[in-house]
């Protein structure tokens, strides 16, 4: 299925269960995702002061971009590999990943060991986001599609705040430790879910030429396939069907809109991560006390989780293109606002507004890439965005400390956060329209069965 980036949707959305079943599923598995990512910076004070370990905040720092690192490679790899295995499979076998390495983490007893079950961990987390994002998007109604993607990547903040509410009373109980335990839930709970309950990707399955599967699923769910999500038409020349979705990605016919996308996606996680890491220090700075500087942070997060679903209602009525470009600019406008002085409850509202802008904009364009590419190439399209995005996150925390560490006023940090929302509104302009859009989306070609319900792009 294709977007009208200026025009949206058309057709009634629909929510049959098999949906509902998968947005749950997916959801929650963000959700663990995000608790698993928030969960180091809670428990940073703890290793800083193990008995025997010697670590210094330098080598804290550098165990931290471990995760980073695994989950860059887990995002490009298994992102890859979902479009030739299967959303399904791949999903329940990184959370199992993540969950069991997040678990051994709690057995550590050296930071070395520590960071090498973190950077294991990373790699099922960096799969997790862009397998369930393509199994969402694909059991979703085209018209629906930013509202799912905006429900799903709630989870991650979601996941963050219940990793530091349960680590304020599990850290002094039971030690750090506890809160890598607790990482083994998904393990026990939502593994066994999936297995039982989780369908694979009807479209997926019919790029793949499963025919009989496929309408074994349909059958099971009581999907009828003509409602069925279904693959765009969109062979070219330059990228065809048979081409590996990584050649594809770079294709004469894509290779404008993936490196945009990429671009966008690193931006965004550089506001995200420079936001989470560095807000309570920055406004501590600017005279905040430190409950104050920590109620900027909670106002962030709490902000991206209403405010992205809030505009995903209008996302899904006008395009993509308009609200990415408008979630940009809010992210620059409410970090310039931020570095003046202004009375505290504006304050308040502007880094709401940040967090609108910043996490609003990454889970737009991951709604935008979903729909932009072919089923055959969506997983690997979504991994490949991901994993290039955590370039932007490993950039920040170093970047805004290196502005701290140089004794520059605190104005610069902001500015700093500033530049790549004004980017992103000028990149997400440069996207062309998708190859094969004008094409009917009901009949099949070459590259598989039509993605999705009827939809311009």
């Amino acid at each position: 299925m294709l977007e009208d980036s200026r025009g949206g949707s058309r057709g009634a959305a629909t929510w049959p269960p098999v949906t509902l079943l998968v947005l749950a599923i997916c959801g929650i598995a963000i959700v663990a995702d995000g608790y698993d990512v928030v969960i180091y910076g809670a428990v940073i004070p703890s290793l800083l002061h193990e008995h025997g370990w010697g670590l210094t905040p330098a080598g804290a720092g550098l165990i931290g971009s471990f995760a980073l690192i695994g989950m860059l490679i887990g995002a490009t790899t298994v992102g890859t590999l979902t479009d030739t295995l299967g959303r399904r499979k791949m999903l329940i076998g990184c959370l199992a990943w993540f969950s069991v390495m997040t678990g051994l983490c709690a057995t550590a007893t050296s930071p070395e060991m520590f960071g090498l079950f973190r950077f294991l961990a990373g790699l099922g987390l960096g799969g997790v986001l862009p397998t369930a994002s393509a199994l969402s998007g694909e059991y979703s109604h085209p018209k629906a599609r930013n509202l799912v993607f905006a429900i799903i990547f709630s989870g991650f903040p979601v996941g963050g705040i219940i990793a530091a509410l349960t680590g304020m009373s599990v850290i002094p109980r039971f030690g750090w430790q506890g809160m890598f335990l607790l990482g083994l839930l998904p393990l026990a709970v939502v593994v066994p879910v999936a297995l039982k309950y989780l369908p694979e990707s009807i479209a997926f399955l019919q790029a793949k030429g499963r025919h009989a599967e496929a309408e074994k699923t349909a059958r099971r769910w009581n999907v009828t396939l003509d409602d069925r999500p279904k693959e765009d038409p969109a062979p070219t020349a330059t990228g065809p069907s048979g081409a590996s979705p990584v050649k594809a990605l770079f294709s004469r016919s894509y290779v404008v809109a993936t490196l945009c996308f990429l671009a966008m996606s690193c931006l965004c996680l550089f506001m995200i991560y420079g936001y989470n890491t560095w807000l309570p220090e920055i406004m501590g700075r600017a005279g905040y006390s430190a409950g104050s500087a920590l109620g900027f942070l909670l106002m962030f997060n709490f902000g991206a989780v209403v405010g992205q679903l809030l505009l995903s209602l209008v996302a899904d009525r006008l395009g993509s293109k308009p609200i990415i470009v408008t979630t940009c600019l809010l992210a620059g406008a409410a970090v310039v606002l931020l570095s003046l002085r202004l009375p505290t409850a504006v304050l308040y509202a502007a880094v709401a507004l940040g967090g609108v802008g910043a996490m609003g904009t990454q889970t737009f364009v991951l709604a935008y890439v979903s729909k932009y590419y072919p089923v055959r190439m969506g997983a690997t399209a979504m991994g490949w965005a991901l994993g290039f995005g955590r370039i932007g996150s490993m950039l920040a925390p170093p970047l805004l400390g290196l502005i701290i560490g140089a004794g520059l006023a605190y104005q610069w940090n902001f500015y700093a956060l500033a530049v790549p929302g004004l980017i992103g509104a000028a990149l997400i302009g440069l996207v062309p329209r998708a190859p094969g859009e004008a094409a009917p989306v009901e009949h099949a070609t070459a590259d598989g069965p039509a993605r999705s319900l009827p939809e311009p792009t």
